[in-house]
């Protein structure tokens, strides 16, 4: 969909000819309209092949994509993305909850909660809304063209959210549970995150060799003060130094971890 509101031209007055078309004839308004509704259907129907279901009430749809910058200053906050969002949201953490209990039966609560948090966060979300192209069909107001771009990354999530929830409306539970499944098994059996933080695994493993907590110590700090660059080292008795590069000193003390859990064997 287009990033800018549309401009409506006056309609010719009896004495002025139609606007030409490709081929310079004057082309009838009432032709125009009919060609217009043809190509929004195309459109329409083009993206339910994505999702993979037929809206019974095109409208459900439509909110499911509209920012509400896009709406006029009369018009309800909620004809935008937002309500349909919150549904989405509380209707995907059931979806996948049933998922998860039935994928991993021998798993406790703790595991099932963290997979369950790794799945349905904005990330995840919005990875799916990627991959099923739908950044450009949604709707915003009047904005810059860069600022459109980067708000429609930042919305995806919630936009993926709000079309689960307007597929549960228009199809009920199973309509909405068919989506998911599709577009979560493969995430849920291959979860893209650690279950477990790095730190906290290399920590426990370390207690259960009676070895004191792991140090972390900043090696190096490379690069320009609002991008650098930390090189951290993790130190255990007995063991050599494990080293991680990060844009933060945590993101490197994880990837340190991470190498000593696998130089270790730790599992």
């Amino acid at each position: 969909m287009n990033d800018e509101t549309p401009v409506i031209q006056e309609p010719p007055t009896s004495g002025e000819p139609s606007p030409p078309d490709a081929g310079g004839a004057a082309v009838p308004k009432k032709k125009r309209g009919k060609a217009g509704a043809k190509a929004a259907a195309a459109a329409t129907a083009a993206l339910e092949a994505r999702i993979g279901h037929k809206f019974a009430d095109p409208l459900l749809l439509a909110t499911a994509f509209t920012h509400v910058s896009a709406l006029k200053p009369a018009r309800s906050r909620g004809e935008s993305y937002q309500r349909l969002e919150f549904l989405g949201d509380h209707v995907l953490g059931l979806i996948v909850s049933d998922m998860l209990y039935r994928a991993f039966p021998n798993a406790d609560e703790g595991e099932l909660s963290k997979r369950l948090a790794d799945l349905v966060r904005k990330e995840s979300c919005a990875d799916v809304a990627k991959s099923l192209g739908l950044v450009d069909d949604i709707k915003l107001g009047q904005v810059g063209a860069s600022a459109s771009a980067r708000l429609r990354k930042s919305v995806l999530g919630d936009i993926c959210e709000a079309l689960i929830g307007a597929i549960f409306l228009d199809g009920g539970y199973q309509a909405a549970a068919q989506f998911v499944e599709r577009n979560w098994l493969e995430r849920m059996r291959k979860p893209r995150r650690p279950l477990r933080d790095p730190k906290t695994v290399l920590q426990e493993w370390a207690q259960s060799k009676g070895m004191p907590t792991p140090v972390y110590r900043e090696v190096e700090r490379t690069g320009p003060h609002h991008d650098p660059q930390f090189r951290v080292a993790v130190e255990l008795p007995g063991l050599a130094p494990a080293e991680g590069l990060g844009g933060s000193k945590r993101a490197a003390e994880k990837v340190a971890a991470s190498v000593m859990i696998e130089r270790e064997g730790v599992k």
